[in-house]
């Protein structure tokens, strides 16, 4: 795969460059920290929950030009803040009781509440770098320690919601910082093997301290590069199962189609494959079936559920 247009392959050779989607920019996960309120869930989503951590109030309008331009912004950084504060937006133009009381007289405008009051705010479009100075004004600022914590956890939320895009500017702006964090370096590696970048992914894993190359983590990415460059060899799932159905005993399609069902994410399936071949013959090519499960086990990781239902099946099979 070329890495001129995958924005993977570039992140993956530069850490500080931005990584694009065809120019698009996925809505950022929100989680518990960001939510839309009215003016009769100001007081619960507002005062109240202030008396737990900070809460910004986004007054905007869905005319308001900078309004447009503030809000990303503001989610971005308050997701990367993983919980020092939460966010509330709230529409005036539908609900304009609370932005009167408080003689907001233009938007946007960011009111910070603590302990059920107003402590601090700020109006206008302001760029990522001061909108952060704020966060860390009304929230207190974040040890270097707390905030990769953080910004790992984020990655990670961003991740699970299925936005790349804002997971892979976080790994890179913790590798702008602290240039060995081993959990930041994985998570990009591991970005760049999804992408099928195999070579950026490794060229990321040379960036690995010296005396962690052996952590399991490392070895789990490593172990998935091989996997994968191995399934891309294999050609057809069909033509395997016609093999396997014209012989049952053909070993090496049932073994190719493990690497296959892995190469697509279906793990359940490529272990049974195995566990087939070890029921039938433990000694074919070398006890080759269990050995390829175990380098599974290691990619897949030690906890995965497919590790540990696998790993049964493989007791109950060698003890039975």
């Amino acid at each position: 795969m070329s890495t001129d247009n995958n924005p993977f392959a570039q992140a993956g050779a530069q850490y500080s460059a931005n990584v694009s989607f065809g120019g698009q920019t996925p809505e950022q996960p929100k989680g518990d920290l960001i939510k839309d309120t009215t003016t009769q869930r100001f007081s619960a989503d507002v005062i109240q929950e202030s008396r737990n951590q900070v809460v910004l109030v986004d007054f905007w309008a869905p005319w308001c030009g900078p309004c447009k331009q503030l809000t990303p912004v503001l989610e971005k950084v308050v997701t990367a803040a993983a919980g020092r504060v939460k966010l509330v937006k709230m529409n005036i133009d539908d609900h304009p009781a609370v932005a009167g009381q408080l003689g907001i007289q233009s938007i946007p405008a960011v009111i910070a509440f603590k302990d059920g009051q107003p402590v601090d705010g700020f109006m206008g479009a302001l760029p990522e770098g001061k909108v952060r100075e704020f966060i860390d004004k009304v929230a207190g600022p974040a040890g270097p320690g707390a905030q990769i914590e953080a910004a790992l956890a984020a990655a990670q939320q961003a991740l699970e919601a299925g936005d790349g895009q804002t997971a892979a500017d976080i790994y890179q702006e913790i590798l702008s910082v602290a240039p060995d964090n081993l959990a930041a370096i994985v998570g990009l590696a591991g970005m760049l093997v999804d992408a099928g970048e195999f070579d950026a992914a490794r060229s990321v894993l040379d960036t690995v301290p010296a005396d962690k190359q052996s952590d399991a983590s490392v070895a789990g990415v490593k172990a998935r590069i091989a996997l994968a460059e191995q399934a891309a060899k294999l050609g057809d799932a069909g033509e395997l199962l016609r093999r396997i159905e014209a012989d049952p005993k053909d070993h090496q399609a049932r073994f190719d189609l493990a690497m296959l069902h892995n190469a697509r994410g279906e793990r359940a399936e490529a272990a049974d494959c195995l566990l087939a071949i070890m029921k039938a013959d433990r000694t074919w090519n070398d006890d080759g079936a269990r050995k390829q499960l175990l380098q599974f086990f290691e990619a897949w990781g030690m906890t995965d559920e497919a590790t540990l239902a696998a790993r049964r099946k493989l007791s109950a099979l060698l003890f039975s």
